[in-house]
């Protein structure tokens, strides 16, 4: 890790535009190769786990502070020191265990090194598989760039496309997206810069393959430039996870974190079940929710109909819930998962949306 290579060389390559608009590009250039022929940031040893300690902007340090983090978990300590020099990483990452921060943090801190605007096109991409996790990536973003001038963007499914696609026109330095929103104005969407991707980040790589996005991840990947840093994280790896990294990521690329436990979930978190009969089902569920009303749960059901049915028959006996399932429109799920999320003690009712991914503030069941 204590020396640079080729390959950070040509992740920093000088970024072009067409034409190119002016002198101010120019120093972007000189930016680069003066990044290029100095000492990298991740090129040290971490000999701290603190956020303080890391050497990136004091901008990116500012929005750390403001949320109130001061050490890094495990994978953010093990991955950002890579991702620093613009090494490719495979990171098996499980829920929970702040892997949003640590493909962030090194993403937002190229950006900045590189001088990357608005007019050089989109810089970086996050592939996440359902609207929920996105619009918790873009939310993370948002706070990590408070006090920079990077222009971030969100784009998903059930979104208004005609908006989406006029602020890609305008330049989006950072984007999150879904992958068959994406692929949508990869092909349809005239003036979508992104021959000066530097960075694509596949977050949830598992679920991206366990929910059918695989052949569009296939041709997401071939149209993008291949000179890039690519970033991938996943809870669980297996044969389809590989096929997709070995897609998008260089032969000699990082791996972190893929030789532990297979269990998909952080050692703080607690589980325990119970059997019961399918009759006495809900008089548990009820039982369990009256008695822990003041608490922050979410339950998981196995289809739309069945959380309809739930919601409808809870709120009915006076037992106040929210639902998220994939039937409502996008508007009515972001407002739920928002307002869930604000919300001191609530009770959630969703499908697998809600499933992976999502770090929803003092969730106790």
């Amino acid at each position: 890790m204590g020396k640079k290579g080729g390959q950070s060389r040509n992740a920093k390559q000088a970024i072009t535009n067409q034409p190119k608009p002016s002198t101010q590009d120019d120093n972007v250039e000189e930016k680069m190769a003066s990044t290029t022929d100095g000492e990298l940031p991740g090129t040290s040893t971490l000999v701290s786990h603190k956020f303080a300690d890391l050497s990136i902007s004091e901008l990116i340090k500012k929005g750390i502070s403001d949320m109130g983090l001061t050490d890094m978990t495990e994978i953010q300590w093990k991955c950002i020191p890579y991702l620093l020099e613009c090494r490719d990483v495979m990171a098996s990452a499980k829920t929970g265990s702040g892997k949003t921060l640590a493909f962030l943090i090194p993403t937002v801190e190229l950006i900045l090194k590189l001088g990357m605007q608005s007019r050089n096109g989109t810089g970086a991409i996050i592939i996440s598989p359902t609207r929920e996790l996105s619009l918790q990536t873009y939310s993370v973003l948002k706070e990590l760039t408070a006090h920079t001038q990077i222009r971030i963007g969100l784009i998903m499914g059930g979104s208004n496309r005609q908006a989406e696609a006029q602020n890609l026109q305008k330049g989006v330095t950072i984007l999150v997206a879904t992958p068959g929103r994406l692929l949508d104005h990869l092909h349809n969407t005239e003036h979508f810069l992104r021959h000066n991707l530097k960075v694509l980040v596949i977050d949830e790589a598992d679920r991206l393959l366990d929910i059918g996005f695989e052949l569009e991840m296939e041709q997401i990947i071939r149209l993008l430039p291949k000179d890039r840093q690519s970033i991938f994280f996943s809870a669980t790896l297996n044969e389809k996870t590989h096929k997709l990294a070995k897609t998008a990521l260089k032969t000699n690329c990082v791996m972190v974190g893929v030789e532990e436990k297979e269990d998909a979930t952080v050692e703080t978190l607690e589980q325990g079940y119970v059997v019961c009969n399918p009759s006495s089902k809900f008089s548990l569920l009820y039982t369990f929710l009256k008695r822990n009303k003041a608490r922050k749960i979410m339950v998981f059901m196995s289809s739309c109909m069945e959380v309809k049915f739930y919601y409808e028959l809870l709120n009915y006996i006076d037992m106040k819930v929210m639902a998220i399932h994939g039937r409502q429109k996008q508007a009515k799920r972001t407002s739920t998962f928002l307002s869930f999320v604000k919300a001191q003690s609530a009770i959630l009712l969703c499908t697998d949306v809600g499933a992976r991914g999502l770090d929803i503030p003092e969730v106790e069941s």
